[in-house]
């Protein structure tokens, strides 16, 4: 079970800026089809708002990695 732990860690740290990246990609996209003061302001919002969840995500993966979820005893 701890080696899938470990693995999965390597996913959720792969994930965060992967996500991330996709996240801006599509609002830069969708702000050039559509260049008005709400789309920008959406997409801001948006993109704010996902940072600290894709940090999070690779913090949790880095602690999977480094085994600070083994069952203890």
């Amino acid at each position: 079970m701890n080696s899938i732990k470990r693995a999965l860690g390597i996913v959720w740290m792969i994930l965060g800026p992967l996500v991330l990246f996709y996240l801006v990609k599509t609002a830069g996209a969708e702000i050039t089809k559509n260049p008005v003061w709400g789309t920008r302001i959406e997409w801001g919002v948006f993109i704010v708002v996902f940072i600290p969840i894709a940090v999070g995500l690779v913090l949790f993966g880095y602690y999977a990695v480094k085994g600070e979820y083994e069952e203890i005893g």
